[in-house]
């Protein structure tokens, strides 16, 4: 079976055995209660899921299975000479819930060392797409064309005892995770780099030749690359690109079609894609007031210009946050120990020191604070990677460990076909006149 499976395995068996007896001692409590603002915007704050990877906690920020960030960058193994976490490290521990050994690290990336080959359809069907593509509809795509390696979706046709179907899982989680950096850096070579594609190296860590295929050899810039999806694998559940895979998930679509609609969330410009519209926003400032490193003044008055405009300041603010994102935080050291003296990074940091104050006198703003997608562009701009629009598709690649670990643990626990209730507003109206009843189905 292998080892990571017969750990996980043991791990999702005993915990299936622990919430079945949760829920017959306590599985009618209520955990807070919902508001009517909450079914109207966004669900925002309701308790409705369970993802055993990670948690986010508004004043602390995310820990993975309990660890910080800077835990987690002091506990997890690193690459040879290298200072920053292995992310096969942290997928590891989202997936059985201890940390690591350094030779459990290497196990997981000689797994997917061998799981890496990419069928020559997903490269065809990458190729029909026109250049002029957005990089995450060619990810998607590709995705998509993957899903024909489908083990969960072949054993189900074949009428899959559904004990097994975490283990169908499994296998399609490792095989889309060892894909995804060949994928998507055939994907940047195709549209920016005229079609000249550098393949695998099979001696290196799974983010060290994601670079390597990217075309970037510098050893600090693997080094991001490391830290990069370390950071970005999960952020608890509610988030678009999690609870969209999950849900999907739920209906047993297999992990291809799951990963396609997280991915589909992932995207969107209030998710995602904002990592593309914060570096957009920083180039246009500084061609507008046509210098390379903004004044604090200056960048307070532009600020403002893009509040007055009706527009946001894309970097900033969070839904569950309420400090400054420790992934933020992460990139900000590396930006110090790498790259001081580099006219971005500084921009960066003096937006950081600019912004808030101005979102709070505001007085409508929660979080004033940078999330993890006001730092991240300047890093990858520092080292050549300007094409902003990739970075999604980086995103991407790196979410696939959260997202996939929480899968296989949704199938081991054998969680339900996802189906909150709705309502009307006129069923909302009787039952505020208390003529209607509407909770409940």
């Amino acid at each position: 079976m292998g080892i990571l499976k017969e750990r996980f395995k043991l791990k999702s068996d005993a915990m299936a055995a622990e919430i079945k007896d949760l829920l017959k001692e306590n599985g009618n409590k209520k955990i807070g209660e919902v508001t009517l603002s909450q079914i109207y915007q966004g669900m925002r704050g309701m308790t409705g899921l369970v993802t055993e990877t990670s948690l986010l906690d508004s004043k602390e920020g995310i820990r993975f299975r309990g660890y910080s960030i800077p835990e987690l960058q002091q506990k997890l193994a690193k690459a040879p000479k290298g200072t920053e976490p292995l992310p096969e490290g942290l997928f590891y521990l989202m997936l059985i819930g201890d940390l690591p050994s350094e030779d459990d690290v290497h196990h997981v990336t000689s797994v997917l060392q061998r799981r890496s080959h990419v069928p020559n359809h997903v490269f065809a069907a990458i190729e029909a797409l026109p250049l002029s593509a957005h990089p995450m509809t060619q990810f998607v795509v590709a995705i998509m064309a993957l899903q024909t390696e489908s083990q969960f979706a072949k054993k189900y046709a074949e009428g899959m005892n559904k004990k097994d179907y975490w283990e169908a899982v499994f296998d399609d989680a490792m095989d889309l995770i060892a894909r995804l950096p060949r994928v998507a850096a055939y994907i940047y070579r195709r549209k920016y780099k005229f079609g000249d594609h550098i393949h695998p190296n099979g001696l290196l860590d799974w983010a060290g030749n994601f670079a390597h295929m990217l075309g970037f050899e510098d050893e600090t810039f693997k080094e991001l690359m490391r830290l990069y999806m370390t950071i970005h694998a999960d952020h608890e559940g509610g988030n678009v690109s999690a609870h969209a895979t999950h849900l999907v998930g739920s209906a047993l679509s297999d992990p291809y079609l799951s990963f396609a609609a997280g991915m589909n969330g992932l995207a969107g410009p209030l998710h995602g894609l904002a990592n593309q519209e914060v570096i957009k926003w920083i180039m246009e400032m500084r061609e507008e007031l046509k210098t390379e490193l903004p004044t604090k003044e200056q960048i307070a008055e532009y600020v403002q210009k893009t509040l007055h405009d009706g527009k946001v300041v894309p970097g900033y603010g969070h839904a569950v946050l309420r400090k400054t994102d420790p992934r933020f935080s992460a990139q900000m050291e590396f930006g110090k120990k790498h790259m001081p003296d580099d006219p971005l990074v500084q921009t960066v940091w003096n937006i950081y020191e600019t912004v808030p104050p101005i979102l709070q006198s505001l007085g409508k703003i929660k979080n004033p604070w940078p999330n993890v997608d006001a730092h991240s562009g300047a890093l990858l701009v520092h080292y050549g990677l300007v094409e902003y629009e990739f970075y999604t598709v980086l995103f991407g690649v790196s979410r696939a460990l959260g997202v996939m670990a929480s899968l296989c643990w949704d199938r081991a626990l054998g969680f339900p076909l996802e189906r909150p209730k709705s309502v009307t507003t006129e069923s909302v109206k009787g039952w505020l006149q208390g003529k209607d009843e509407i909770w409940g189905e």
